[in-house]
């Protein structure tokens, strides 16, 4: 009745063990390599045991990656190594080696046990890795052939293509048009086919360049840090607007700002950091590189049949010496759509 989610972003992967961190305590330096990187990804799968692992963008660290395809194999290794599917998504960094945007995701798709999409098909639509997957229901119950948990993958673009816009890349009219849609047909299909249900199946959403509403919080109202300033892009194009007009997503989860590890929650939808992974990634002396996993719970009835969603869970994982779990906390609850009412889903 559980599926769980690791979030590993930032891991500015590039090669291997010739690539030095960045980062970390004197004591740390001698020896520390992008083999860092990699050890922690085992460390943490073998620790939470995740059914999907969701790589959010810089992957790899092009400038320095010799050979950028080389390095997302080495980066990604650990997940199929272990034989768990795996999705991701494109930053702003994994282009700048020797592969395009566009050969950066042709190489992820073509990989061991990857979900990842390169785009809908049939649908012109800017960017490469703007896919969705459906989480089928317990087998042998009513909801097996029914998706009770929606994930959205956008590519949230590296830099602006606007001379007068300074900046990072945006998600485009023409990637919310393609959610919007695909949205609306999976909450029609949850709803109306049978077993219908009462109300649509919640979503996550993943990309990598947090949305200007990510400036929304003080420190009194997330869990979490906020250690440096949102890198948004400079314009608004409206992708959180579209998201609260959808209702279905419930949380969505970035990189990109590597020493940020927050979640907040601004009408209705939950805004997260995953915080920074990678060892060849910028990052803050003495504070742990650190994963984001999210467990998605069903409900069960007095008889025992599993249903849809009932609460979604998230925290993080240090690459400390304990691997020590931090913020758990409620993103959602069935029941609580968050807008309005009283507010009791911090754990």
């Amino acid at each position: 009745g559980t599926f769980k989610v690791l979030q590993v972003a930032d891991m500015h992967y590039a090669d291997g063990r010739s690539t030095a961190c960045e980062d970390v305590l004197p004591e740390q330096v001698a020896g520390c390599s992008d083999l860092n990187t990699t050890a922690f990804l085992y460390r943490v799968l073998r620790a939470e045991d995740p059914d999907l692992v969701v790589f959010t963008g810089d992957n790899i660290y092009g400038a320095d990656s010799t050979d950028a395809a080389k390095s997302m194999d080495a980066a990604i290794a650990p997940a199929i190594a272990m034989n768990l599917p795996w999705a991701a998504g494109i930053g702003n960094h994994d282009q700048e080696g020797t592969l395009s945007r566009e050969g950066v995701m042709q190489h992820l798709v073509g990989m061991k046990n990857t979900l990842s999409r390169f785009n809908p098909e049939g649908v012109e639509i800017d960017g490469f890795g703007n896919y969705n997957l459906e989480v089928g229901g317990v087998e042998g119950t009513l909801l097996a052939n029914k998706s009770v948990l929606n994930m959205y993958f956008l590519d949230s673009g590296d830099y602006s293509t606007v001379p007068s816009i300074p900046g990072y890349g945006w998600i485009k009219a023409s990637q919310e048009a393609w959610f919007r849609k695909t949205s609306s047909s999976l909450q029609k299909n949850y709803t109306s086919q049978q077993p219908s249900q009462k109300e649509p199946a919640p979503a996550l959403a993943y990309f990598h360049i947090p949305l200007p509403e990510f400036s929304s919080f003080t420190a009194s109202n997330f869990t979490g840090v906020k250690q440096e300033g949102i890198s948004s892009p400079s314009i608004n194009s409206g992708f959180f607007t579209t998201m609260v007009e959808a209702g279905d997503v419930k949380a969505a989860f970035i990189g990109h700002d590597h020493i940020n590890d927050f979640c907040g929650k601004l009408t209705g939808i939950q805004l997260c950091y995953a915080g920074g992974f990678g060892y060849h990634a910028y990052g803050k002396a003495g504070w742990s590189r650190r994963a984001r996993v999210v467990s998605v719970q069903l409900e069960k009835t007095e008889s025992g049949e599993w249903q849809g969603v009932k609460s979604i869970k998230t925290w993080k994982r240090l690459d400390d010496q304990h691997l020590t779990t931090i913020d758990s906390e409620v993103l959602w609850n069935r029941g609580s759509n968050g807008r309005g009412g009283k507010d009791h889903d911090r754990s």
